[in-house]
């Protein structure tokens, strides 16, 4: 492509036809209703009777059409202009809009080219969409050069065409250049300020982004929801909730936008009471309830442990698109329930809708928290024979998982050796936990190794190895993985919980008492436990001569201390019986807290639903939803 910089625009002298030379009115006024291309070529078949073919006003009126319009023909719009002697700037705007919607961004700027070349000068029309197509196409060197241009042809103050420059740089992850355009803005607008905004949070710089939000003039909603999908974003949740708070006591509005963010970071934090609210008040207030929202609302619903308000909101969707149909049999996959996953995906057939790689990732999923391995070997064949999806890399993940856990490891092993690509850390970290469970240590050293050499930084990862030593008796091996962790600055990731009662979020870490109301908590924590060892409770760690190493929660603090069970203790202060509390916890819960869980749940007479980083159990009369397949 030839340099941009190597063209000047002198003035131009475009002639136009006079408005009064043709009788256009009533065909150009015909142009308005058109709407195939059928009736387009008739209308340009009379203006070519009339003379029209080369007036830029009426062939303008077709390209537009052609170019724009959703039953239009980009092919017969070039075709147009290539019979016109003088094209104006307002064809070729439309031909590079017409470009633009096509995707075609290259093609933008090769129209552009030929616009200088045609000495047909470039107006405030012109350089948003090819700023825009510089963006898509992350055409770095040319976006620098049609910023020049913006300059050169004296849009220099044209606050739209700053504001697509502003997008282009924070596109191309260049702050800096979009900080410079932000800065020599003659006059700023709320999206000047926002985009800036969301191109600080899309490189993780939250912090620098919350400056400039808090530096803005004026905000209206797509501010507040950028700053707040920028906390969600980063998983930073609670600072989520003040914002949106205080965003409340400004009395604006929610709209979907910050209700779709405020309902993810209910989702992080399992807040399900906050969640409850948000929805009720989009249901009051008459919001668009589109697809995006809709699933959004029952992904709060599934993840915050309230399974029967997701199918209950699923059920009354007059409209279901994909995404609903694939969140809700994710729902019942992560709740470990499998035949109703299985159930919805049947209805979801037989309604006529196609389901994606998404749908099935879900279904094995659901296969394998639920051990339902025949299903799940059919429904992996299924998707190929019937529905052409090959697998991919998070299928094979799944497949391996529900084999691995069901004991069946040569099984899994074999299929990995048959997959069309190398496995990732993901496949091979499904057959490591898999020999953790059923004890094969001299595959899970090797498979161990290898996830370990993928994943250096997981701590997780070296603490399975260890383990599997420790249960071999390989106490040797066990302190140099704990030695190479320590040579490798890998730090374990501490364990938290999180419980929501009366509208309040109370997160708990082992061992902690930070909490107001701490000194009442390890108080219930004592009885506790003292109720359930009444009835033969023994912490899983005191089996055995050695402990085995604590992925879920820092070694330092005991395991009656471990956030899961402090979070557990503070929901039995404050419910009665026959109450339903729920936990989420960061990591996967111990061996020790889901046994003790079982329980508490039957001494204290208490549904107690936890989430971990794998999947729900639903602690209830002793028993576990998971039956112990975890």
């Amino acid at each position: 492509m030839s340099s941009l910089q190597t063209f000047l625009a002198p003035p131009l002298s475009i002639s136009f036809s006079s408005s009064n030379s043709k009788p256009r009115y009533s065909p150009l006024e015909s142009l308005e209703t058109c709407s195939s291309m059928a009736q387009l070529k008739q209308n340009h078949a009379h203006l070519t009777k009339l003379g029209l073919s080369s007036d830029n006003d009426a062939m303008g009126r077709l390209i537009k059409f052609c170019a724009l319009s959703n039953d239009g023909d980009l092919d017969y719009a070039l075709h147009l202009f290539d019979t016109l002697p003088h094209p104006d700037a307002f064809i070729y705007n439309t031909l590079i809009r017409g470009y633009l919607l096509r995707k075609q961004a290259a093609d933008c700027i090769v129209l552009y080219l030929r616009m200088l070349q045609d000495s047909v000068l470039p107006n405030k029309f012109t350089f948003p969409c090819l700023i825009r197509a510089c963006s898509v196409d992350v055409a770095v060197e040319e976006g620098a050069q049609i910023h020049a241009h913006v300059f050169k042809f004296g849009f220099a103050n044209d606050g739209f065409c700053l504001n697509n420059l502003i997008h282009m740089y924070v596109n191309f992850k260049s702050l800096e250049n979009a900080q410079k355009v932000f800065d020599k803005m003659p006059r700023r607008d709320v999206v000047s300020w926002t985009t800036l905004i969301s191109g600080y949070a899309q490189l993780g710089l939250v912090d620098a982004a919350f400056e400039v939000f808090e530096w803005m003039p004026e905000r209206n909603s797509v501010s507040w929801n950028a700053m707040i999908a920028a906390y969600v974003q980063s998983n930073r949740f609670h600072e989520a909730f003040a914002l949106f708070n205080r965003m409340r006591a400004e009395n604006l509005a929610l709209d979907k936008f910050v209700a779709a963010s405020m309902l993810s970071a209910c989702t992080g934090l399992g807040a399900l009471e906050q969640g409850e609210w948000i929805h009720i008040y989009i249901r009051n207030k008459g919001i668009e309830l589109d697809p995006k929202l809709a699933t959004t609302i029952i992904d709060m619903y599934c993840k915050c442990g309230c399974l029967e308000k997701a199918y209950e909101t699923f059920k009354g969707l007059t409209y279901k698109s994909i995404s609903s149909w694939n969140c809700m049999i994710g729902g019942f996959a992560m709740h470990g329930k499998g035949e109703a996953a299985i159930s919805i995906f049947k209805d979801m057939e037989k309604q006529g809708i196609v389901p994606d790689n998404i749908t099935f990732i879900n279904i094995l999923s659901a296969c394998s928290h639920s051990g339902l391995v025949e299903e799940g070997r059919y429904y992996f064949q299924y998707m190929t024979r019937v529905h052409g999806i090959e697998p991919m890399m998070e299928h094979y993940g799944c497949m391996v998982d529900l084999l691995g856990r069901a004991g069946l490891l040569d099984e899994a092993k074999k299929l990995i050796d048959q997959m069309p690509m190398t496995p990732d850390v993901g496949v091979l970290g499904a057959l490591f936990g898999a020999c953790r469970i059923h004890g094969n240590i001299e595959l899970g050293e090797q498979v161990g190794k290898r996830v370990i050499e993928l994943e250096p930084n997981n701590s997780g990862r070296y603490v399975l190895l260890a383990n599997l030593y420790v249960k071999a008796g390989r106490y040797e091996d066990m302190a140099n993985v704990r030695r190479m962790m320590n040579v490798r600055g890998v730090k374990k990731v501490p364990g938290f919980s999180v419980i929501e009662l009366e509208g309040e979020v109370n997160e708990f870490i082992a061992g902690g008492r930070d909490h107001p109301e701490s000194k009442e908590i390890y108080a219930k924590l004592d009885v506790m436990l003292d109720r359930i060892r009444a009835i033969g409770y023994v912490p899983c760690g005191a089996e055995g001569v050695v402990e085995e190493l604590d992925e879920e929660e820092e070694k330092e603090n005991p395991l009656n201390y471990h956030s899961e069970k402090l979070a557990i203790a503070f929901g039995l202060l404050k419910t009665k019986a026959g109450d339903t509390f729920r936990i989420t916890k960061n990591l996967r819960v111990c061996r020790d807290c889901h046994h003790a869980s079982k329980l508490i749940s039957k001494v204290f007479d208490r549904e107690i639903v936890v989430r971990d980083r794998n999947r729900f159990h639903h602690f209830k009369d002793g028993e576990c939803s998971c039956k112990d397949y975890w």
